[in-house]
C-alpha cells in the first residue's frame, strides 16, 4: 500500500511541476485492491499537489467510507463513479492544464491527435458545466467516461484515465500538448489570415 501511496505523491508532484494544476487545484487518485476490497488513495481537499506527504493522501473505500485521517478531495464522488463505472480504470488524473482548460472554457474543441491510442472521434468528448464536487458531476462525468479516457468537463478542465496511474499521467500530458500544439495553429492561422 505505501507504494501506491508514493506513486499518487509522484505523480502529484509531476503533474504540479509539468503545469497541469497550480495552487490548491487539481486531484488524482489510484485504485487498488484490500483485504476487503477496493480501496482508493485520493489527494486532499485544500491542499496543493505540489508539497503531499504520505499522512496527506486519503483512503477511502468504493462507496466514499474514510479509512484513514483526512479530508478527500471535495470531487472524491467523481472518482468513486468512475471507478464503480469502469472496472479496468486504476488511475485517475484530473488537472486544470492552462491550455485545455482553455479550451475547456471556450467554443473550440480539442481534436484528438496521433500519438495517444486509436482515434475513433475526431475531438475529445465534453460534457456541459456542472459544479465542481456536485453529485451532477460525479454522474456526467462517469457517463462521458464510460467507454472513452479522456474528457472535458467545459468551464472547469480535463479528466484522464487508464488502467494505471502513471498511463493516466501520460495522457493529461498528451492532451495538454495536444491543446497547446492547436492553439499555436489557431494563432498562426489567424495571424496569416490578417496578412
Amino acid at each position: 500500500m505505501k507504494k501506491n501511496i508514493h506513486e499518487i505523491i509522484n505523480v502529484a508532484n509531476n503533474i504540479y511541476d509539468k503545469g497541469l494544476v497550480s495552487g490548491k487545484a487539481g486531484n488524482i487518485s489510484a485504485r487498488f485492491k484490500g483485504e476487503n476490497g477496493d480501496i482508493i488513495g485520493i489527494t486532499p481537499t485544500l491542499k496543493s499537489l505540489a508539497n503531499l506527504d504520505e499522512e496527506h493522501i486519503v483512503l477511502v473505500d468504493i462507496d466514499g467510507n474514510v479509512l484513514t485521517k483526512g479530508k478527500p478531495s471535495s470531487e472524491v464522488n467523481m472518482h468513486l463513479e468512475i471507478y464503480k463505472k469502469r472496472p479496468d480504470v486504476n488511475g485517475i488524473v484530473h488537472t486544470h492544464s492552462p491550455y485545455a482548460t482553455g479550451f475547456a472554457f471556450s467554443n473550440k474543441r480539442i481534436r484528438r491527435l496521433e500519438g495517444f491510442g486509436e482515434i475513433k472521434n475526431p475531438y475529445l468528448p465534453d460534457i456541459e458545466y456542472e459544479k465542481p464536487g456536485t453529485d451532477e458531476l460525479a454522474v456526467k462525468a462517469s457517463e462521458g467516461l464510460k467507454s472513452g479516457d479522456v474528457l472535458v468537463l467545459k468551464n472547469h478542465g480535463v479528466i484522464c484515465i487508464s488502467e494505471n496511474l502513471k498511463e493516466a499521467e501520460s495522457l493529461a500530458v498528451f492532451v495538454e500538448e495536444s491543446a497547446k500544439t492547436q492553439f499555436i495553429t489557431y494563432m498562426l492561422n489567424s495571424v496569416e489570415d490578417s496578412i
